[in-house]
């Protein structure tokens, strides 16, 4: 009896220098379920040498830029039947239909859409935990879809590129900071159709002088939402979500501040909603890592659903 060795699918990560890559990378080398494609560091703005990679892999990652992403698609695409599957984790194709989006906890059947897909767009960070909050309560009709609503989010200066990081970590960088002051940021539709808005947000997003760890807060005044809920029917609803999912928890537990760095180094989200019951405020709260579940984390969530390693 002749006994056939298991094929081990084999991964190219196209883009793989930049810090969501690297930690993409790391992440992955502890899985020998696994095998890596490289390319030498002359070759990776070669677009034949690329395709080659393509070739060979059951699966690519891209991490690139919106139109490095886009030329990168296309090379791949033109493989024909050899054509690899793609996770993307640029903006890309985050609000495109004919992609899955990779947030599997999203919602009932998720897990299953990733995967199923050829084509995953890996979310952005800021709106990983934004949608975490958001969507589970528009869907239960807790928040109506047209409710203005304002994001106000800090993250660690890794996620912001090389420019930022190298101002940061010069001597002397900057303690905090706003930026997209034009109230444009790239993920705001993203944040919109995924958590089943039908109104744009404000998103507000800001940089510590730190390296990695996030905090997304959404305000809420609990008498303009529908039926007027209290605190903790929001954070039954949260809870009652995100049951069973091993990435997310929703906790009640009192306390009275919050770091962003706590989850670093980790592809946990936690979740909370705070409130002044007089007041009939609340503020809905997701801690995570940027550089975890707000990017290479989920990228090897997704990884591993596509190719079958989550079980």
């Amino acid at each position: 009896m002749v006994i056939q060795e298991s094929v081990v699918p084999t991964i190219f990560i196209d883009g793989e220098a930049g810090t969501t890559g690297l930690g993409i990378r790391q992440r992955l080398s502890g899985l020998p379920e696994v095998r890596l494609l490289s390319i030498p560091d002359a070759d990776r703005k070669n677009p034949a040498e690329r395709q080659k990679r393509m070739a060979e892999a059951d699966l690519i990652i891209l991490c690139l830029p919106d139109a490095a992403s886009r030329e990168a698609v296309a090379l791949a695409a033109a493989l024909g039947p050899d054509a690899p599957r793609v996770l993307d984790a640029s903006t890309a194709y985050r609000v495109d239909p004919d992609w899955a989006f990779g947030f599997p906890e999203l919602t009932a059947g998720q897990a299953d859409r990733i995967r199923a897909a050829t084509h995953v767009s890996n979310p952005g960070c800021y709106s990983t935990g934004a949608i975490a909050l958001l969507r589970p309560l528009v869907e239960a009709g807790k928040i109506a879809p047209h409710t203005p609503l304002t994001i106000n989010a800090v993250s660690g200066y890794s996620g912001g590129g090389r420019t930022m990081i190298e101002a940061h970590e010069a001597e002397g960088g900057p303690a905090f900071e706003l930026y997209a002051l034009g109230l444009g940021h790239k993920h705001v539709p993203e944040i919109e159709i995924q958590a089943g808005l039908s109104r744009p947000p404000v998103f507000v997003p800001s940089v510590g002088h730190f390296r990695q760890g996030m905090l997304v807060s959404i305000p809420l005044h609990l008498d303009t939402l529908p039926r007027c809920p209290t605190a903790a029917e929001l954070t039954e609803v949260l809870a009652a979500h995100y049951a069973g999912a091993h990435e997310i928890e929703v906790s009640a537990e009192p306390i009275g501040s919050l770091r962003p760095e706590a989850l670093n180094d980790t592809n946990r989200m936690s979740l909370r909603v705070f409130s002044h019951p007089e007041r009939r405020h609340a503020l809905l709260v997701a801690q995570l890592d940027n550089l975890g579940k707000g990017a290479s984390g989920a990228a090897v969530q997704n990884v591993k659903l596509m190719l079958g390693l989550d079980g």
